[in-house]
């Protein structure tokens, strides 16, 4: 099934190599204009554990920080190729938003011209490829990975897996050593920015399928599949090999960090249960990006109606692609390569608590793409002007879409725009109500963050944090007694929890109960032996006590 010769084509001088260089400038000038807010905004939601609280970051780059980023699973994650790019921009620009906001945009512009030279490469066609780069630069679900400077995981390895495809394509064509080597490195370097690149070399096995043609099917060929394709997938094996070692260091990164969820917090069902559904929903923001939000929480159980559609909708369009694959290949790879890409992210494997997430789509929305960009195509073959009347709708779908992600990036510019804004358009998501309650306490306003704290324990009583969050925001406002009652209600929760110890004590002590502070000091010393604050207060109160 390996054929000789590869479709990859050269790139001719005059008109073609005229309209891909116009093709692309517009392309990168039109991304940077519809992302040109971005640069206003500032850090938001865990920008500061990466970035701002995070030295080995803040300080830029040095021979220290160089080797933490290398050694270090930080946040639950390996990849330090990211962490250097933000060592970088915190040397150009120390910790203004600004500058770090801009290198995000500028990867997903670059990025985005990269995508349409890749396709353009491979498939020889400018209007397909061009649509679907422009739809991949300017849709509402890449808001996230472009406007969350903690995201650069996601531009940054984009950005390698295009450049790796691209180089691969090359060696295929052209079959020299080195555009093979360079093509490893490239994705070596992917990995490094993102393990979401484990699934690139069975990618890559459908590029071979289309539109590289190397698979052939007919069925002479077909009689001997191992003979024929054996040689495409020994030529795979280095980048299967980095793949185990990129997912080996990710799943340690993950567990030791804290991140994975076990089988007692989300059962297995019904995360699969969660994945059947997700993979639908994914599909549907594609085509009608409505309710983005930045945090879906994951629901106690899901109908059985929405399982059973999901599932049958996912054989269904399963079924058709494979039946149709032989006459319309692009429909086979790019279904696939939706479902493979989003596997290591679907929550089998369930990281952190998010049902899913808009930033997941990234690479794998390319995938729908190539599916509407040929398929629209192939059925409107045979009219006349064919390119003029697929324009329209075309411009159409994209001025909406960068209309849309404009407005979309409005609700990313501080904190508390962006809990707001998930808030209105998700259900019962306590994790985003107390995150909006820390926010407005940090901004002064102790009142609205005492609501959300209260919000956030309506929807989700069991949450100890939540309590002596409460707590202290009432110990700030004066309400000492319901303070007390709230840290009360958070050691029954959780009894192992020092600094709220210590913090009780710390309201004792205001109330003019001392005996009651040093006994809340010293089981927060009991807990911690190594609690200074703690230490430092019972310290106090003993001596207030003569003792």
């Amino acid at each position: 099934m390996v054929s000789g010769n590869s479709t990859l084509l050269a790139i001719e001088p005059g008109g073609r190599k005229r309209n891909l260089l116009i093709t692309c400038v517009a392309l990168f000038i039109i991304t940077l204009g519809v992302y040109s807010q971005s640069p206003n905004h500032r850090f938001v939601f865990d920008d500061q554990e990466y970035i701002t609280s995070n030295p080995n970051v803040a300080n830029g780059l040095t021979a220290e920080n160089i080797v933490w980023a290398f050694t270090s699973s930080h946040s639950s994650n390996w990849h330090p190729v990211t962490w250097l790019s933000h060592m970088a921009d915190a040397q150009l620009y120390d910790l203004n938003p600004r500058g770090h906001h801009i290198s995000n945009v500028l990867i997903h512009a670059v990025a985005s011209v990269l995508l349409l030279f890749l396709l353009f490469r491979i498939t020889g066609l400018l209007w397909q490829s061009s649509f679907v780069a422009a739809i991949f630069s300017l849709h509402p679900l890449h808001v996230e990975s472009v406007a969350w400077v903690a995201e650069r995981k996601d531009v940054l390895s984009a950005l390698f897996w295009f450049l790796t495809l691209l180089l691969y394509a090359e060696y295929v064509a052209r079959r020299k050593n080195a555009l093979y080597v360079f093509s490893i490195f490239s994705f070596v370097l992917g990995l490094m920015s993102k393990p979401m690149l484990v699934t690139l070399p069975i990618i890559m096995l459908l590029m071979d399928y289309w539109p590289l043609n190397r698979i052939v099917s007919n069925e002479q060929e077909l009689r001997q599949p191992t003979e024929k394709l054996l040689p495409l997938f020994r030529e795979k094996i280095p980048f299967f090999a980095f793949s185990l070692i990129s997912g080996i260091i990710t799943v340690y990164a993950q567990h030791t960090g804290g991140a994975t969820r076990t089988l007692s917090e989300i059962p297995f069902m019904l995360r699969l249960e969660n994945a059947m559904v997700a993979y639908v929903s994914y599909t549907i923001k594609t085509l009608w990006p409505h309710d983005l939000a930045v945090y879906y929480p994951f629901p106690a159980s899901i109908p059985l109606w929405q399982v059973i559609s999901s599932l049958l909708s996912l054989l269904l369009v399963s079924a058709a692609v494979v039946k149709f694959g032989r006459r319309f290949p692009y429909l086979l790879a790019g279904w696939f390569w939706f479902i493979i890409t989003l596997l290591p992210v679907i929550g089998l494997l369930q990281v952190g608590s998010q049902s899913m997430a808009d930033r997941y789509m990234y690479i794998p929305m390319i995938g729908l793409l190539i599916m509407a960009a040929w398929g629209v195509s192939d059925l409107a073959k045979g009219m006349q002007n064919i390119k003029y009347i697929l324009a329209i709708p075309a411009a159409v779908v994209i001025a909406a879409s960068s209309a849309v992600t404009w407005h979309q990036l409005g609700f990313w510019q501080d904190n508390i725009t962006l809990y707001r804004h998930t808030i209105r358009v998700t259900d019962a998501n306590h994790f985003i109500n107390f995150n909006l309650g820390y926010a407005l306490e940090q901004n002064g306003d102790l009142d609205g963050a005492i609501r959300e704290y209260q919000q956030t324990i309506r929807i989700k009583p069991d949450y100890a944090k939540a309590h002596s969050s409460l707590a202290i925001a009432l110990t700030n406002q004066g309400s000492l007694d319901d303070a007390i009652i709230e840290y009360r209600e958070a050691f029954r929760l959780d009894p192992q929890d020092a600094k709220s110890h210590s913090n009780m004590g710390i309201v004792y002590a205001r109330k003019g109960d001392i005996d009651s502070a040093i006994r809340e000091f010293q089981e927060a010393v009991r807990i911690n032996p190594d609690f200074r604050d703690a230490q430092r207060n019972l310290r106090f109160a003993l001596e207030q006590q003569k003792r």
